[in-house]
């Protein structure tokens, strides 16, 4: 299977590593453009001066641990696409060019079911995917967890317990079920 990431999924880090994680696993493959990855780099200017510096060098290792990821199109292939916000088409226009079988995203408002699929592509959302991702693969999922886990508890010098850890990413469901494993 073929998934775009959005932006969303790709920036913030825990929710990123557990999905790319899986993605280098061999569960599935994974695509996004060059704008997705810009979207990135700019929404971490939130956290200070510094965030974006720090998200440019967590790009260009991301792009070469995924080197045929980005997908490229012309702006001028935007126009035969349509969502409610104008301002999400490049996604949907990346999906299609770089025949992708779903978009993986946490803004469903946004990216309804029904207009996707005029365009043959799925909407998945991270929580739920990774759950079903768990249950069918839990050799290959609970260790990509336990690497996310570990490295946030050796980053922030906390004793992170799964369950908060993905529930503060936004994988509440995920980290639930994984409390079965870790």
């Amino acid at each position: 299977m073929r998934v775009l990431i959005d932006t969303c999924v790709l920036y913030p880090t825990v929710m990123r590593e557990v999905v790319l994680g899986c993605a280098a696993a061999g569960m599935f493959e994974v695509r996004w453009s060059a704008r997705i990855l810009e979207e990135w780099a700019r929404a971490a200017r939130k956290i200070g001066p510094e965030g974006e510096t720090l998200a440019r060098g967590e790009i260009a290792a991301t792009s070469a641990r995924f080197p045929g990821a980005v997908v490229g199109y012309a702006e001028d292939q935007l126009r035969q696409y349509w969502l409610p916000d104008p301002d999400d088409v490049h996604v949907l226009a990346a999906a299609v060019i770089g025949s992708c079988d779903a978009v993986m995203t946490v803004n469903v408002k946004d990216f309804p079911r029904d207009v996707l699929g005029e365009y043959d592509v799925a909407r998945i959302e991270p929580d739920w995917y990774l759950v079903q991702q768990l249950e069918r693969a839990p050799d290959q999922v609970v260790p990509v967890a336990q690497a996310v886990l570990d490295e946030a508890r050796r980053l922030s010098g906390e004793d992170w317990q799964v369950r908060a850890l993905m529930k503060k990413a936004r994988l509440p469901r995920f980290g639930k079920a994984l409390t079965e494993f870790l």
